[in-house]
C-alpha cells in the first residue's frame, strides 16, 4: 500500500472517530453547533472514503482505454467533494434557523468544549499529514480532504468557543449564531475546492514555471520550436512541440537530440509525458 492511500486511510479512521464523539456530545447537550459540526465531520469521512478510493484509482497505470492514466479520478473526486459540502453547509443553516425560531435549552457545556478541542487537535495533526504527503504527490484528492480537515480544525475552535461564551453569559442564542458562521466557512471552503477540483478537468495548462523550464531545456540548445501544449491529470503531466531541425542531419543525430530533450525534461519535471514532432528546415548553404 503506498504513501497516498496510506494517508487516506489515515483521514477515515480519523473522522470516524470524531463523528461518535461529536454527535454523542451533541445529542447530549442539545446544541445545534455541535451537531452541525458532526454534520461537518460525516462530509469529511465521505470526502476521505472517496477520496481514499480515487488515489487508489489515480495509480492505476495506463491502460487501452485510458491511454493517459488515471490521476483525473481525483478531480473527479474533488468536485464530488466540494458538492457535498455544500449540502452539508445548507443543512446546517436551516437546523440552525429551526433553532433560532424554537429555542431548546443547552446542557453539559463543558463536555462539549472539550470534546471541540479535541477534535480541533486531531484534526490539526491529521490535515498537516494529509498537505505534507498531497505537496509531496501532488495529489489534488489528498489536497482536497486536508482543506476539509483545516476548515474543520477553525470551526471546530469556533464552536468550543461560543459554547464557553453561552455558559460565562448564558447567552443560548449564540449557539445557533455560531452553527451559521460554521456553514459560511463551509460555503467557502467548497467554493475553493470546486474551483481547484474542476479546472483541471478542462485539460488546463502547466504551471508558467513548467512551462518556462520546458523552454529553457530546448533554446538553449540553440534549437527553435513551436506549437508548446502542455496539460495535466492528475499528478501525470503531458508537453508537446514541434521541433525544427535541419533538413539535411543524420536520422540518427535527430534521434539523440529528441532522447536529450526528452531526458532532462523528465529530469526536471517529475511523472510527464513528452512527445516531440520533427519538422525539416532549410540549412544556410541551401538557402544560399
Amino acid at each position: 500500500m503506498n504513501e497516498k492511500v496510506k494517508t487516506a486511510r489515515l483521514s477515515i479512521i480519523s473522522n470516524s472517530s470524531l463523528i461518535v464523539m461529536k454527535l454523542l456530545a451533541g445529542l447530549i447537550s442539545g446544541s445545534v453547533s455541535i451537531i452541525s459540526e458532526a454534520i461537518h465531520s460525516g462530509m469529511d469521512l465521505l470526502a476521505a472514503i472517496i477520496a481514499f478510493f480515487s488515489v487508489k484509482m489515480s495509480d492505476n497505470p495506463p491502460d487501452r482505454e485510458h491511454p493517459y492514466g488515471h490521476g483525473k479520478f481525483e478531480n473527479v473526486s474533488g468536485v464530488v467533494e466540494a458538492v457535498l459540502i455544500f449540502i452539508a453547509a445548507g443543512w446546517i443553516i436551516y437546523e440552525a434557523v429551526h433553532k433560532i425560531i424554537a429555542p431548546g435549552p443547552i446542557e453539559n457545556i463543558g463536555i462539549g468544549a472539550a470534546v471541540m478541542a479535541v477534535s480541533a487537535i486531531v484534526n490539526f495533526l491529521v490535515s498537516r499529514r494529509l498537505y505534507q504527503v498531497a505537496k509531496k504527490t501532488d495529489s489534488i484528492a489528498l489536497e482536497a480532504d486536508a482543506l476539509h480537515l483545516k476548515t474543520d480544525v477553525y470551526t471546530s475552535v469556533g464552536v468550543a468557543a461560543g459554547l464557553l461564551l453561552i455558559l460565562i453569559t448564558g447567552w443560548n442564542f449564540l449557539d445557533p449564531i455560531v452553527a451559521i458562521m460554521v456553514a459560511m466557512l463551509i460555503i467557502k471552503e467548497s467554493f475553493i475546492l470546486l474551483r481547484n477540483a474542476f479546472f483541471p478537468l478542462l485539460d488546463s495548462s502547466l504551471s508558467g514555471e513548467e512551462t518556462l523550464i520546458i523552454s529553457e531545456v530546448i533554446q538553449k540548445r540553440g534549437i527553435t520550436f513551436h506549437q508548446l501544449r502542455t496539460r495535466k491529470s492528475g499528478k501525470y503531466r503531458f508537453a508537446d512541440f514541434h521541433l525544427e531541425l535541419p533538413e539535411n542531419m543524420a536520422l540518427r543525430d535527430v534521434h539523440r537530440i529528441c532522447d536529450e530533450i526528452e531526458h532532462e525534461i523528465k529530469h526536471r519535471i517529475s511523472t510527464i509525458e513528452v512527445q516531440i514532432h520533427v519538422e525539416p528546415v532549410e540549412s544556410s548553404s541551401n538557402q544560399e
